[in-house]
């Protein structure tokens, strides 16, 4: 019976303790200021990221003209085979086929280089926004009084979210920077 009265009486200070932190914690936190980020929305509506993607849209645009333009030639060529296979010699279509073969050949090596430089561009445009949102946010933090800002969360309440100040801060920085 005596072991049962010593873990009741264990129970009741590790509840008291637990009372007390969870008090004192309580008290600390109503001075805390928190506020949350959603980064992929900054990169993907602020007005630096839609000017980054509107620069490499067009900076790749001749490019992936080039590659539509070489994927109707194979396209055409094929068709050609397809539609007068009886009509061309043995030679001619052997020389065709070759042809097809390396257009095809070619347009993969052309859109794999389209892919990867593609990326790389846009990798080094995001970084850029990103540094400059990562300073915005500072700024935020800084003026408003922040304790902390987190740029990622699994839940974040709408009342601590800031990703449109963020947003708002890019585009007057990036028409104050003009």
């Amino acid at each position: 019976m005596r072991i049962n009265e010593d873990n009741a009486m264990k129970t009741k200070i590790k509840l008291a303790v637990l009372a007390a932190l969870l008090s004192a914690g309580s008290a600390v936190a109503g001075d805390f200021k928190v506020g949350v980020v959603d980064t992929e929305r900054v990169l993907r509506e602020s007005l630096p990221a839609v000017k980054a993607e509107k620069k490499i849209e067009k900076e790749f645009s001749g490019r992936d003209q080039e590659i539509k333009k070489t994927m109707k030639q194979a396209k055409d060529l094929q068709a050609l085979l397809e539609k007068d296979a009886s009509g061309l010699s043995e030679a001619d279509h052997r020389n065709k086929e070759r042809e097809l073969s390396a257009l095809n050949v070619n347009l993969q090596r052309m859109q794999r280089e389209f892919r990867e430089d593609l990326s790389l561009r846009k990798n080094e445009e995001l970084a850029v926004v990103l540094e400059r949102a990562n300073k915005a946010i500072q700024s935020i933090a800084e003026s408003e009084k922040y304790d902390l800002i987190l740029q990622e969360a699994v839940y974040r309440n709408p009342k601590i979210d800031i990703t449109d100040k963020v947003i708002k801060n890019l585009a007057a920085d990036k028409a104050d920077s003009k």
